[in-house]
């Protein structure tokens, strides 16, 4: 794997050492798993086994108490190696989020408990096309004995193929939002498996149907009780990953450049290892995946923050919405994301695009896999555009507009 640029931080180092073995192996036989569009179930498996299902949850709760930070640099590890398996963690970790700052309920702690130990927790919550005006359609509402009901469609339901629990958002009959934890093995529900990007292909991040599917009240969550910072921790999961596929590609295109056996005509060198333009190439790959690692790095600091204020809130009993050191938080890391964003995306579309002038012709074979890269990383920056992102930045720089009163 590539040298993270991330500061060396013990406890991390302490966290990941276990894991790291089992993304090695993870590792062996991706590329192939890509190209024949195998899911990764198997190797989700191992994963949990070792334990990272469990990293978020409390060490109260018989977790781990990682750091979200922790989490987030994890991701961007099995990323180097399987952009693919690092994405459906994103929603799976989500959710644990949403019931540790929840309002620890013996659910809470229940459900929490069952998703360290393997079952696994996909998304349900946009709906594609878009309903005019962005209207949700899912409907859950309570029939005449009095048990709540699921019926919509969801699309972008990165996971769901693997999970045991799919969390739904969905409006009741008075408009109000709930998130609802389904369960994927009941009849009403059917997984399409139907995602037609060209990148991402083994998330689960197409179709997933519900027709009249019970919910039990204990499962049927105001979307209110959900985390603030939730909209900083989805971008830096799509960063993660980002920075992992532009490593890899750094690391490929300097092994693909290495076994090149001639020069171009019009080359300055007999070796291609050799030749001052093929090196510079290189090293401007390598330049942009260092700013892409340093932009997510600068990132992670206020993501915790702003996390470790909303616990201690939680802690002393405080009520978050009215605290206004928690609101400066969430503004720093809201922005330190969306910066990142600019940042990471530019960086790793070019290094992924770049690492091609290197290598000649045979660096397009498909026995190579190299426009993998390009085609993950392409599609995860489509899912947020980052145009939006630098309005939003501009905005508050120029006219002093919060993000958070969008």
């Amino acid at each position: 794997m590539c040298p993270s640029e991330i500061p060396a931080d013990d406890r991390y180092d302490e966290l990941i050492a276990p894991l790291r073995p089992v993304i090695e192996r993870i590792g062996i036989d991706a590329r192939q798993r890509e190209s024949e569009e195998r899911l990764a179930t198997e190797q989700l498996g191992w994963l949990v086994d070792a334990g990272f299902a469990r990293w978020r949850t409390p060490v109260a709760w018989g977790g781990v108490g990682a750091r979200l930070s922790d989490v987030f640099r994890a991701i961007a590890e099995i990323a180097e190696v399987d952009p693919n398996l690092a994405h459906v963690w994103r929603n799976h970790f989500s959710f644990v989020e949403d019931r540790v700052h929840a309002e620890g309920t013996a659910f809470d702690r229940a459900i929490v408990t069952r998703l360290g130990d393997g079952e696994f927790v996909g998304g349900g919550w946009s709906e594609s096309p878009n309903p005019a005006g962005g209207d949700l359609t899912t409907r859950i509402v309570r029939d005449a004995g009095g048990t709540w009901r699921l019926t919509g469609r969801k699309f972008y339901s990165t996971g769901s193929v693997y999970a045991r629990w799919i969390t739904v958002l969905a409006l009741n009959d008075t408009g109000a939002r709930f998130v609802a934890l389904v369960d994927a093995q009941d009849p009403g529900v059917v997984v399409g498996d139907d995602w037609d990007g060209f990148g991402q292909r083994i998330t689960g991040s197409g179709s997933v149907t519900y027709t009249d599917v019970p919910v039990p009240d204990e499962r049927v969550l105001p979307y209110a009780t959900r985390y603030p910072y939730q909209e900083q921790y989805y971008q830096t999961v799509m960063h993660a990953i980002l920075v992992g596929i532009g490593r890899a590609a750094l690391r490929e295109g300097v092994e693909a450049l290495r076994s090149r056996a001639r020069g171009h005509h019009n080359g300055t060198a007999a070796d291609p290892t050799r030749d001052p333009e093929l090196l510079s190439v290189i090293g401007t790959v390598d330049a942009r995946v260092h700013a892409a690692d340093a932009a997510f790095a600068a990132s992670l600091g206020p993501v915790d923050a702003a996390d470790d204020r909303h616990t201690a809130l939680r802690a002393a009993g405080a009520e978050p919405s009215t605290d206004p050191v928690l609101r400066a938080a969430l503004e720093r890391s809201w922005i330190a994301v969306a910066r990142a964003q600019t940042v990471v995306t530019d960086a790793v579309l070019d290094a992924t695009t770049l690492v091609f002038d290197a290598l000649g012709s045979s660096g397009t074979f498909r026995s190579l896999g190299l426009d993998r890269h390009w085609r993950n990383a392409r599609t995860l920056a489509s899912h947020n555009p980052r145009v939006h992102k630098r309005r939003i930045v501009a905005d508050l720089l120029v006219n002093g507009a919060s993000p958070l009163d969008r």
